[in-house]
């Protein structure tokens, strides 16, 4: 084969090399899922860390991160990611991980460096949250902090996902290899739609809501709040049948649903469960409070939040470092579980009878 390299042109390896040893201020270590974890997800690309590390960031990745979205080691060092052991990874000043970390690991981290991930039940775990203050690690949750337009960016990527795929886990689950009884969503000639019954809303719901519409069933959101209804059916439009929650039109309702979704609704309500023996024999049911599709499609995810984080990190150099970023944003403070040894998410603290503090405060009484 003819290679068309110019003369002086360097190759990928070349280009990683300078991209290595190139200084940086922002230092970023990516690391993997535990592996008894049913967690596939992960925060960025190759392409993405090319992007930061071409920005004068370093990234560093725990050897194997990106099996579950099927990208190999190899391909994030074409990027400019250097590819490490988890211990290497866990002591970079700014750790990078989808799920929280367990106590074990945060120990291992650089005292007074920062974690960057998504809500997770370990942060609600006392050990977890003792070692985070014990070495003055700042905890960061993306799909707590808002934008500067006051939208939950990062939630928002994973709500959609969750809600497009939780359609795509109905068309299986209804098909004959998924164990279904053979049928499709969609009508066709001379054949009614399947009917989905939504219960709750949200971001998730109402792409669940969209993408079952855009397949052809047909559906209904119910939810026990009028004004949210009225949004909902702005947002997705007058194909889905909007209808507040009454005991006869709910038990009419799951009594023909092929399929029920069900999630938050704007007020406290619990599914009967005399409402059970009304369903069909082979209806699915999902519970998105219970589950998040997304698992499914990982790579998607995080090509998704990719694109959300690399302006997240290009923002924090320009304001020189996390320390900066916090400081002088608002909407990343929403996000802070742990600052400084200090536990400064009120929840949390209050589900662990823990002290909490006001970040802001903090922040105060350092300028």
């Amino acid at each position: 084969m003819t290679s068309h390299k110019k003369e002086n042109e360097p190759d990928v390896k070349e280009m990683v090399e300078v991209i290595e040893t190139e200084g940086s201020s922002i230092q970023i270590g990516i690391l993997g899922n535990y592996p008894d974890s049913s967690e596939t997800r992960m925060l960025l690309t190759p392409e993405a860390c090319g992007m930061l590390t071409s920005a004068g960031l370093g990234v560093c990745i725990e050897e194997g991160a990106g099996t579950d979205i099927s990208f190999t080691d190899a391909r994030y060092a074409e990027y400019g990611a250097k590819v490490v052991s988890r211990d290497e990874a866990l002591k970079a000043p700014i750790v990078l991980s989808y799920t929280a970390l367990k106590a074990k690991d945060v120990k291992k981290m650089t005292k007074g460096a920062c974690l960057l991930c998504m809500m997770d039940s370990l942060l609600f775990d006392a050990a977890t949250i003792k070692a985070l203050l014990s070495q003055h690690i700042t905890t960061g949750c993306f799909d707590n902090m808002i934008s500067h337009n006051d939208e939950p960016v990062f939630a928002n990527i994973i709500d959609e996902i969750d809600g497009r795929t939780a359609i795509m886990y109905a068309e299986e689950a209804l098909s004959y290899l998924g164990g279904g009884k053979g049928v499709l969503l969609a009508g066709v000639a001379g054949i009614n739609p399947c009917e989905i019954l939504m219960i709750g809303i949200g971001n998730e719901m109402l792409a669940a809501a969209k993408a079952a519409v855009a397949v052809g069933a047909r559906v209904t959101l119910m939810d026990n709040d009028i004004s949210t209804l009225q949004v909902a059916k702005d947002i997705v439009g007058p194909a889905v049948d909007t209808v507040s929650i009454h005991p006869r039109v709910l038990y009419n309702k799951v009594k023909t649903a092929d399929v029920i979704i069900t999630s938050t609704t704007t007020r406290p309500f619990e599914f009967p469960r005399n409402l059970s023996a009304a369903m069909k024999e082979n209806v699915y049911v999902l519970d998105l409070n219970e589950t998040h599709p997304s698992v499914s499609v990982p790579r998607t995810v995080a090509m998704a939040m990719s694109n959300a984080l690399v302006n997240f990190f290009d923002e924090m150099a320009i304001k020189n470092g996390i320390e900066g970023m916090i400081a002088t944003t608002p909407g990343v403070q929403y996000g802070i579980i742990t600052y400084h040894g200090k536990l400064v998410d009120k929840l949390i603290g209050s589900y662990l009878s823990m002290p909490s503090v006001d970040i802001s405060v903090m922040i105060s009484a350092a300028n």
